[in-house]
């Protein structure tokens, strides 16, 4: 069940992907990822939970942007790692 008043969504902006070519990291680093993570604050492009690295979690921890979207084709969600629920 989505968290309505999720007070992270205040945080959400009008953001355009950093790179559409994968997690930001793992192309810096020639590592691999299973799907895409869109932060909603920035636009960074981190991979997600399923992935070795996790960037797209680090991402929110290290620069307090906590809510993502799916950076996958007919995936329509957002995700809060705060509250570790969907928003």
């Amino acid at each position: 069940m989505a968290i309505e008043a999720d007070p992270h969504l205040t945080m959400v902006r009008d953001v355009t992907p950093r790179t559409l070519e994968g997690c930001e990291e793992c192309l810096r680093m020639g590592s691999l990822w299973v799907h895409l993570r869109l932060c909603l604050t920035c636009g960074h492009v981190g991979c997600c939970d399923s992935s070795p690295l996790k960037h797209a979690r680090v991402h929110a921890a290290d620069q307090k942007h906590p809510v993502v979207a799916p950076l996958e084709p007919g995936e329509d969600w957002r995700w809060c790692y705060v509250h570790e629920a969907p928003v």
